[in-house]
Formats: C-alpha cells, structure tokens, sequence
C-alpha cells in the first residue's frame, strides 16, 4: 500500500487527485496539507476519520505519507517541495512555476539524501509527446513559436509546459532560427523560441507548436479536455517514485 499526501487538496486539481487515489486500491489517501486552513477535523472537508489534515511543516514526517503530489500555487511549492525532502516524502510535484534556483536546489537537495522525486510540468500524456515531438521536428524545422492557452485562474504565465517545450525545441535545432526583432507582441523569448500564453474562460490545458521553413509548415497541439486526463500519469508516477534516488524533470523519466 503507498500512502499519499495531497498539497493543495481543495483545488481543481487537488480534489481530482484525492478522488483518484481513493479509487485505487493499492493508494491510501493518509493526509492532506493546506498552510491556510484552521479546522483539522478531515469530516469538515468530506474525507475520511483517518486523513490527516496538516497546516504545519513541523507535522511532517516519513511516517506521515510515501509520496507527496503537490498542486498548490507557484509561491508556495519551492517550500512545500523542501519540506517533503526533508520529511523524507517523496516529492511529486505537478505545480508549475517554480523558480530554476529552487528547482535546482531543491534536486541537489534531494540527490544528498538519496530521494526519489519528480517536478512534472504536465501529467499530461498528450503533452509528454508533444514536447518528444517538437524536439524531434526541431532538428529540420529551427523557427518555432508556441502558443499556449490555460484557464483564466492559472496564476504562472507562460506555463511550465510552454518553457519545458521551448527548452526541448532549443535542445532539438541542428542550426540557429532565423533572428527576429524584439518585440511584446511576439510573446516571451525561451531559448530563442517566441511563447505566447492565452488566459481565458473556458480553456483547461492546451498547446500549439508552430514550426516554418521554406515554402512548408508544422504544426503541432495537444489538448487537454478535463482535468481528469492528468490523473493517469498522477498514478504511474506514484507508484514508481518510491524506486528513483533523485529529484527530476519530466514525466517522460517515469514512463
């Protein structure tokens, strides 16, 4: 049996998880961790008499939980992460817009204490290739430009997924893109790659990858209907992080 911590478990997110995991028998729903919360009785939430509901690091502790899923909010998830580490909880985090300092603190962190973790910009499997995808056209097609589109309440923009992607078109090119003039309008630069990030009702996940050459074009996208699609690469990762000795990026490392 794994027990898992759900970080966030009263958001969209969150409250997928804790279904998901209850819905595994091989999962066992052991606490939920939420800094702003005043009540710590589980019933108050609808969960069962034997959850633990935590608001403190100082509760934490390797008897607590296995694995710690984390669907909080950019400001609060490089410390979240550094006390699951510290607990000795294998972090499994799905909050994008950790800050590259932490993160890569946080995977040397993790790597002195020989813990398995993964910071994941999507669980998404329809993502996870499109990122294998765009690295792969990126060696025939240079000029790339993501646009990604997110629900208005999606606090970090451009997503983790757009910065991952533009990060892997960078690794992919053979040859430099064609250089462009700085401007707003042509979004933020990654690596040399323009990423667009749409905020508005309606959308959950989405990304277009569009790629020009000479007379031809490429495009590649990915969408994500409901959250309920990330909930398949939420449980491989649990149930194989217990087996990693570090922190890593992707969720292709557990596929």
């Amino acid at each position: 049996m794994i027990h898992v911590l759900v970080a966030g478990f009263r958001g969209a997110m969150g409250q997928k998880t804790v279904k998901m995991i209850q819905s595994h028998s091989d999962f066992a729903l052991s606490a939920v961790f939420d800094p702003k919360i005043t009540i710590n009785n589980p019933q108050n939430y609808g969960l069962p008499a034997e959850v633990k509901v935590l608001n403190r690091y100082d509760q934490l502790d390797a008897n607590v939980a296995d694995v710690w899923v984390d669907f909080t909010n950019p400001g609060a998830v490089a410390a979240n992460t550094e006390a699951a580490i510290n607990a000795g909880i294998h972090p499994v985090i799905g909050t994008s817009g950790m800050a590259p300092a932490d993160q890569a603190r946080l995977i040397k962190l993790a790597k002195a204490k020989h813990l398995g973790g993964l910071i994941a910009p999507n669980f998404g499997l329809s993502a996870v290739l499109l990122m294998k995808f765009a690295q792969e056209a990126a060696a025939y097609f240079p000029d790339a430009e993501i646009i990604e589109m997110h629900h208005q309440d999606k606090a970090d923009a451009p997503s983790g997924t757009a910065i991952a992607t533009a990060h892997k078109i960078a690794a992919g090119r053979t040859q430099k893109p064609l250089s462009t003039t700085d401007n707003d309008a042509r979004g933020q630069r990654i690596d040399d790659v323009p990423v667009h990030a749409v905020r508005l009702p309606g959308y959950i996940a989405h990304e277009e990858v569009l790629f020009g050459g000479p007379g031809e074009a490429l495009t590649i996208r990915q969408d994500s209907f409901d959250r309920q699609s990330f909930m398949q690469g939420v449980a491989v990762v649990i149930r194989k992080v217990q087996e990693a000795d570090q922190l890593v990026v992707g969720l292709e490392n557990f596929l």
